[in-house]
């Protein structure tokens, strides 16, 4: 059983790339998320626990340890948010107050998310010597890495707490993914984050446009 969920167990090929049933699983799950909170229905954060379990175990193997510990806490985020959800106003499953940030407020969490960022990173270069039983190879783009992996978690409590900016953070960690899984020849996964760049470009105009619909009404 536990050979299933190997990187090295294929479900199938896909333009000569071989897709793993962990990966097509995770990615199918994730979409499904993200297509779930652009509509703000609560049932994203079911689905995504689904995801997030998926890709932990995915992201270990190829050695993308920021990412790997960027799910342990997409995992109580999303069970935070579920709840935080589930005790404001629902309209058939979807959440009706989105709106922004103040700009005191997001000035700071581009701050924090910058000097996490550095912190981030330079534990990482350093992780296979600190804990080599654990992480036994040196971490790729440990820097890029950890830039995305904050980014992810600002941008996921923000959208715990229903803030338009997040969709700004998820479009640039949509483009940086692109790229970094491309190199990592994790290639349906850059493919992922090229349908998820278009996906959060369309979150974003649909809460936008959910905030003028209820400031027409109002």
């Amino acid at each position: 059983m536990l050979e299933f969920w190997s990187v090295n167990s294929i479900a199938f090929n896909i333009l000569g790339y071989p897709m793993s049933y962990v990966e097509f699983l995770g990615t199918i799950f994730y979409l499904w998320s993200v297509w779930l909170i652009s509509q703000r229905n609560i049932l994203t954060w079911a689905v995504g626990i689904v995801s997030v379990l998926l890709y932990m175990v995915l992201f270990y193997q190829i050695r993308l340890y920021s990412d790997m510990i960027e799910q342990i806490y997409y995992l109580g985020v999303s069970v935070y948010g579920w709840w935080r959800w589930s005790t404001t106003k629902l309209n058939g499953g979807e959440v009706l107050n989105v709106r922004y940030s103040p700009k005191r407020k997001i000035i700071m969490a581009a701050s924090i998310t910058i000097a996490l960022t550095f912190v981030i990173g330079a534990l990482m270069s350093q992780i296979h010597i600190i804990l080599p039983a654990i992480f036994p190879e040196k971490a790729s783009f440990p820097y890029l890495d950890a830039l995305t992996t904050i980014m992810s978690f600002t941008a996921m409590w923000l959208m715990t707490h229903k803030r338009i900016e997040s969709w700004y953070y998820w479009i640039i960690v949509d483009v940086i993914g692109i790229w970094l899984y491309y190199v990592k020849e994790v290639r349906f996964i850059a493919l992922l984050y090229v349908i998820l760049l278009f996906m959060a470009i369309n979150g974003l105009i649909s809460w936008l446009n959910a905030v003028k619909l209820r400031e027409s009404s109002s």
